[in-house]
């Protein structure tokens, strides 16, 4: 829970923090923030290599909160983080360290059920698990935005989404007379307690110092909640268990059980590497969350009562994924009382269509409205302009329900087919999915920033309906392989 309060205290403000600290555009930070979250999945891979090697998966856990912490600290100083790629260096930093941890810890909550007496409690455990890091991550957003907008009130400002990049632009003489004399006074104005500023290009380097600097102090909450994370686990883990040594074992197989027993095995690879094919879209459309949905929170969306800032909406899944997780439980649970359950890969591809769904709400949603560069040139949409926040709010529903579909039982069901000696290694492939997807990311900012917001919203319909249709045409081979 405290590693996911830090690591979604990042990325709730990520995107916009690296937007108006180094004043670039959307792509621009898409393409680090897409570096940034596939290395996270892809450096599990190495993370469990490393533990798995030295058999000491408490020594590398502790080893990845401590590196982690050093990354948030580094992001915490202005003075160091001057450029773009001193800021990715310190997010690869964060990265490394999260790999370190993630699948160790995730190794270590099911070597807790290894035992007879535990084993068919392995699903209940990892659920609270899943709800816990979930507690982290609802309240990460608010804090962020809390910390961030009492620093800029301490230099007598008010939060305002969409001045830092008038800001940039008035400072590089790119902005028109008619927004300088228009929005960009009235938005200074309105931040400065109604009191018009004398001096437009001191006010411009006040607000955006401020303003950064805010996002820098943010990220010593996330800092805070490594330090607690860490106490947590060094006063408790000698109550979790160590991994047992590996016994060789003699046996005597015969030819043809080797021969059935390699096609089997290349039958459950081809499966599981179908699946990852599938999900490597999911993860490319719902981590829009971070990126894409945040800037049309800021652009698009009218901010205001719960919802006061772009960040804020990055609580709604966390918050979500608890609240529905027991709905979802208890669903199934009904069905399969009944002997209606879906399998596993049905779910999987009845998710992606929900996930569809939720794109489809978007792009109605983002009808009319006219294109970014048009809404930049205009120095920001007026708030009349702007749609409800409810749209991102029933968006951000509809994809969590999603997730609840894919996310674990995509899990269940790589540790139900990996052949027993390749469990790691099949793990570490639906990573390997997850960042591949997450490397794909910029291409949402690209056309985010390019084209029509409502066709931008549709491509992403037609992605995750392809993989429904391609995920239902495999299930019956599925779950043949399953058995």
């Amino acid at each position: 829970m405290g590693e996911r309060f830090g690591f979604y205290t990042m990325m709730a403000i990520l995107t916009l923090f690296l937007m108006s600290k180094f004043n670039i555009s959307g792509t621009e930070a898409g393409t680090l923030y897409s570096i940034f979250y596939g290395a996270i999945y892809i450096l599990a891979l190495l993370g469990g290599f490393i533990a798995d090697r030295l058999q000491n998966y408490k020594g590398t856990i502790i080893a990845g909160l401590i590196v982690m912490s050093a990354g948030y600290l580094f992001l915490a100083m202005p003075v160091l983080i001057t450029t773009k790629y001193i800021a990715l260096g310190a997010l690869l930093i964060i990265a490394f360290g999260n790999g370190l941890f993630k699948g160790n810890l995730q190794a270590l909550v099911g070597q807790m059920y290894d035992n007879d007496e535990y084993r068919n409690k392995r699903d209940a455990g990892f659920q609270i698990f899943y709800m816990f890091i979930n507690i982290g991550a609802m309240f990460a957003p608010f804090l962020a935005t809390w910390v961030r907008n009492t620093f800029v009130k301490m230099h007598g400002y008010a939060y305002s989404a969409d001045l830092p990049d008038l800001c940039h632009k008035y400072l590089d003489g790119k902005m028109a007379e008619d927004v300088i004399n228009g929005r960009f006074i009235e938005l200074a104005t309105t931040v400065s307690e109604g009191k018009a500023p004398t001096d437009l290009s001191s006010f411009a380097i006040s607000y955006l110092d401020a303003f950064n600097t805010g996002f820098h102090y943010a990220f010593l909450t996330a800092v805070a909640a490594m330090a607690i994370s860490l106490l947590i686990f060094l006063l408790t883990k000698k109550n979790l268990p160590n991994p047992k040594p590996k016994v060789k074992v003699e046996t005597n197989i015969s030819a043809e059980e080797i021969k059935q027993n390699a096609k089997e095995i290349k039958q459950r690879i081809y499966a599981l590497l179908a699946v990852f094919g599938v999900v490597i879209f999911f993860w490319f459309s719902f981590h829009q969350n971070g990126l894409t949905l945040t800037m049309f929170a800021k652009d698009y969306t009218h901010l205001n009562g719960l919802f006061s800032s772009a960040e804020i909406f990055q609580s709604i899944n966390p918050f979500l994924v608890v609240f529905l997780t027991p709905i979802v439980i208890s669903i199934f649970s009904a069905l399969a009382k009944k002997g209606k359950e879906p399998s596993t890969p049905k779910k999987i591809g009845i998710g992606m269509g929900i996930a569809a769904s939720a794109f489809i709400i978007m792009a109605i949603g983002s009808l009319g409205l006219p294109l970014l560069s048009d809404v930049k040139a205009q120095g920001g949409l007026p708030d009349v302009e702007r749609v409800t926040p409810w749209l991102l709010f029933a968006t951000y529903c509809i994809l969590t329900v999603a997730e609840l579909f894919i996310s674990p039982l995509g899990l269940s069901f790589v540790s139900k087919v990996a052949p027993a000696h390749m469990q790691g290694l099949m793990q570490g492939g639906w990573l390997t999915a997850t960042a591949i997807g997450n490397f794909s990311l910029v291409l949402g900012a690209m056309m985010y920033e390019n084209i029509s917001i409502s066709i931008t919203w549709s491509v992403f319909v037609t992605v995750c309906l392809l993989s429904m249709l391609v995920m239902l045409s495999m299930v019956k081979w599925l779950e043949r392989v399953a058995k």
